[in-house]
């Protein structure tokens, strides 16, 4: 049986076939950030003969998983190298971390910082999106949004490159977004450290992680990973910025849509993401089961974006909600942006509504 799947916010019509349920198929193009598993018994399933080409997922339209193992990504593959760019006036450069995982970074400073090192920059860890198996910290559009970004802030900015699934599922972003953050925090407190850009200039007193979609997911559990793994030198984190974060539940949270099988449909992407280890209400992705995590949260200061049209809407305006519920004594801000859609200001960059993202953003991480 073929039933029309309810996209609410979605510009294109999904269909899934309610027997192959938890594995349903999507027959149309999606444009949304999560993988569609396939079943056998497909009727647009070809080359069944062949593991190489055998279709076990289909992720339109981001990347096809085939039998062999053998990961195809269809976009968010194209990188460009580290260098100076005139236009922004900032600086970049790449360095690897652990060359056993291949954990590496994109490093941003602006030009015009003062070169003595007398006076310190604070520091910005940043996650890309792209759910988890798509993207880079070497992209054009996360190197093109970091250069806008530090044009306007003094900061050194580190850009944090993890494994992404299905090769590496969930929680190798996690753990190697902690090494990363704990590979900064080890450059301070006078002990110096490989990368002079964070051992000379790094405040590390003022030290914020932020990310969007995939990566302000990664950002929250990387911050509360701190609690129970605590950093270097005593780093403190000062701020949290999430923008447009990735989480979700197995109960509707405010308007969320609450069609039975849309939820099992975005239960199974999740399910693919994180090797069926960790279950729809799981902390990594439900933050909000138990009010403890939230009142724990290890920062003075919490930036919350969301959007419209964005499925994830409601359940950012709840982390805002019930973190501020939860009597946790920090800062928190929340920006809604009316009528655009999941990450619009990585794909209209020049657009005004971007622009105020990028200006919030810049209040946020820069006043007092």
């Amino acid at each position: 049986m073929w039933l029309r799947l309810p996209q609410p916010t979605c510009s294109s019509t999904v269909w899934i076939c309610y027997d192959l349920l938890p594995t349903a198929q999507a027959i149309g193009p999606l444009s949304c950030p999560f993988p569609v598993p396939l079943s056998s018994s497909s009727p647009t399933l070809h080359c069944l003969m062949d593991p190489e080409s055998e279709l076990v997922f289909d992720f339109p339209p981001f990347l096809r998983l085939y039998k062999s193992g053998h990961v195809e990504r269809l976009i968010g593959t194209d990188v460009v190298p580290a260098g100076v760019a005139t236009a922004t006036g900032v600086a970049s450069k790449d360095v690897v971390i652990d060359p056993q995982t291949g954990l590496s970074a994109r490093l941003y400073i602006r030009c015009s910082s003062d070169e003595s090192g007398k006076r310190k920059l604070p520091v910005l860890v940043y996650y890309h999106g792209g759910a988890f198996v798509i993207e880079s910290a070497f992209s054009p559009t996360y190197d093109g949004f970091l250069n806008n970004l530090v044009a306007r802030v003094d900061f050194v900015v580190v850009s944090v490159e993890y494994r992404r699934a299905p090769e590496h599922p969930i929680p190798a972003a996690y753990d190697d977004s902690y090494a990363a953050l704990n590979w900064v925090a080890s450059h301070a407190g006078g002990s110096g450290g490989p990368e002079a850009w964070l051992a000379e200039r790094g405040d590390f007193g003022r030290v914020f992680l932020a990310g969007d979609s995939a990566g302000a997911n990664i950002a929250h559990n990387v911050l509360m990973r701190t609690r129970t793994d605590a950093l270097p030198n005593a780093v403190p984190i000062t701020g949290l910025a999430l923008i447009h974060a990735y989480f979700w539940g197995k109960e509707p949270v405010g308007s969320e849509p609450t069609d039975p099988m849309f939820r099992q449909w975005l239960e199974t992407t999740w399910g693919f993401v994180c090797g069926w280890s960790f279950g729809i209400d799981d902390p990594r992705v439900d933050p909000f089961g138990d009010p403890a995590i939230l009142k724990a949260l290890p920062c003075r200061r919490v930036l919350v974006s969301v959007t419209e049209k964005d499925w994830f809407r409601d359940r950012g305006k709840a982390y805002y909600e019930k973190l501020q519920e939860s009597g946790w004594e920090g800062e928190a801000e929340l920006l809604e942006t009316e009528d655009e859609e999941h990450v619009y200001f990585l794909s209209k960059p020049d657009c005004d509504k971007a622009a105020v993202e990028l200006d919030r953003l810049v209040s946020f991480l820069t006043r007092d």
